[in-house]
């Protein structure tokens, strides 16, 4: 009787153990259903950006820059030297970008704009296809530094490209911007923050 009992009670917990095993992917897919059903409900609703992810690093210092030259382009390194006393939008692209496509008219128009300095940071890419893809769509950039590694765009806290920084004069980061330019992310993020940086420096 004794063995019978203890067969039955470890049938029992064995069938218990996979029935609990076998909720765990439904819990996962619930608590992320619910997740990007409150981000839909959120940009629906309340008109919420879901590209206006907030960073860390504005108000802060920009990192250190000193990425090698995008060989071919005949434009300079992306150092320090070439943001430092500018107001300087940052810009991380890719060629295999799709949505950097998409945005890089965006960018040639701004960089008509005098008040800005565009540099830019090639994203785990190759030399000859970056420069296709600017051969083939203008090259609004001052200066390019290459990562191939991805590890500058870590220090920059980049969550997926394309992104941009709008950074002061004087190194500070003011302004991010996720995803590519919309005419809504320009008149209600970058242009008022160019107005705002561009008053501080007068003062």
């Amino acid at each position: 009787m004794t063995a019978d009992a203890d067969n039955k009670n470890g049938v029992k917990s064995s069938g218990t153990a996979r029935y609990l095993l076998a909720l765990v992917p439904l819990i996962v897919f619930a608590c992320i259903a619910l997740a990007v059903g409150k981000v839909m409900y959120d940009q629906e609703v309340h008109g919420t950006d879901i590209s206006a992810i907030p960073s860390a690093l504005i108000g802060t210092r920009a990192p250190k820059l000193a990425l090698a030259p995008l060989e071919g382009s005949n434009l300079p390194a992306l150092t320090d030297d070439a943001i430092k006393g500018k107001l300087t939008l940052v810009n991380i692209f890719a060629s295999w970008c799709i949505p950097c496509r998409d945005e890089h008219p965006v960018l040639k128009e701004l960089a008509k704009d005098g008040r800005l300095n565009i540099v830019a940071i090639n994203y785990k890419d190759t030399n000859e296809n970056a420069l296709r893809f600017l051969g083939e769509l203008g090259n609004p950039y001052n200066a390019i530094g290459i990562d191939p590694n991805g590890s500058a765009a870590i220090d920059w806290g980049v969550y997926g490209i394309p992104e941009s920084y709008l950074v002061s004069p004087d190194g500070t980061i003011l302004y991010k911007q996720v995803g590519p330019f919309t005419a809504t992310s320009l008149k209600e993020g970058l242009y008022p923050a160019i107005e705002k940086a561009r008053g501080k420096s007068a003062s």
